[in-house]
């Protein structure tokens, strides 16, 4: 009887240790995949601004936050469609569409 309850404490703690274990490499996995997101996301960010600034010249601190504030996909977007851009209207014009 006490090694049936010794080998089902320890079989407990094996499961125990094994899902800690496991949380820990899914995490550092999804911590690892968001900071290389963000980090994508900034160099896009910076990127589409230089551009921006090049293509149409200085841009307005409150468009600068909104532009920060997309996802990467839709800062891709904006790099394609900067350059059809003639002024600033032309980028608040795509801001309010692809919110």
């Amino acid at each position: 009887e006490q090694g049936i309850e010794q080998g089902m404490e320890r079989g407990i703690e094996q499961g125990i240790e094994q899902g800690i274990e496991q949380g820990m490499e899914r995490g550092i996995e999804q911590g690892i995949e968001q900071g290389m997101e963000r980090g994508r996301q900034v160099e896009g960010f910076s990127l589409i601004l230089r551009l921006l600034t090049r293509r149409i010249g200085v841009i307005p601190a409150n468009l600068v936050e909104q532009i920060r504030q997309l996802p990467i996909e839709t800062l891709e977007n904006l790099g394609e469609a900067l350059l059809d851009f003639q002024n600033e209207t032309d980028l608040v014009n795509w801001l309010e569409q692809n919110r």
